[in-house]
């Protein structure tokens, strides 16, 4: 009797093992597929652009899944979900600043500041300079900002921004207080959700 009972024994727990084990593969394959169709339709939100004078000012909300893919790779899909769970509450900004003629926004002519302040401004201070205000009108500061440096090879400034708090399904407004060409306040409204990796 204890034979047949160990036998009846192993082969439920090799059937539950085999169960789970598929249940893996097609979650793997099917955090694959999401992936790689967010992949191909694009990662980005409509950008958003607003031209004073002959500069552009161009938002683009990305979704917090590109950074964290780009950052740890697609060899595992379920620690970049896990990492994205983590951080849900954050919004990344790309914001790009170009010139009509594709000048350099980085001279003293357009900031009144010599080249090297106008960097420092650009890298630090400007973080200041952006706010956002979610659907349930919170006002949320800019967390941090990480300038691009293009040392004159592209013909735009690009920085990112990251604010913190933001629930995911909140709509937001970016609100940019622009202090280094002095060009005054300008809005830029996301109304459509951010794209997320369902993993």
């Amino acid at each position: 009797m204890r034979v047949i009972n160990s036998l009846i024994l192993s082969v439920v727990l090799i059937i539950f093992a085999s169960c789970k084990n598929k249940e893996v593969v097609e979650d793997d394959s099917a955090i694959r597929y999401r992936y790689f169709s967010l992949e191909k339709s694009g990662w980005k939100s409509r950008e958003h652009s607003q031209k004073i004078d002959d500069i552009n000012f161009t938002a683009t909300e990305v979704p917090i899944s590109y950074y964290i893919l780009k950052s740890e790779g697609k060899e595992n899909l379920f620690k970049v979900d896990s990492i994205e769970k983590a951080n849900q509450s954050e919004r990344v900004i790309e914001f790009n600043f170009i010139q009509d003629d594709e000048k350099d926004l980085l001279e003293e002519n357009f900031t009144g500041l010599n080249y090297d302040e106008s960097v420092k401004y650009m890298s630090f201070g400007i973080t200041n300079d952006f706010f956002v205000v979610t659907s349930k009108k919170d006002t949320v500061r800019c967390s941090g900002v990480t300038m691009e440096r293009n040392f004159k090879i592209a013909p735009y400034q690009k920085v990112l921004l990251f604010f913190e708090g933001i629930k995911p399904q909140d709509e937001i407004q970016l609100v940019y207080n622009d202090h280094l060409f002095k060009k005054g306040i300008l809005k830029f409204k996301f109304q459509e959700k951010t794209t997320r990796i369902l993993l």
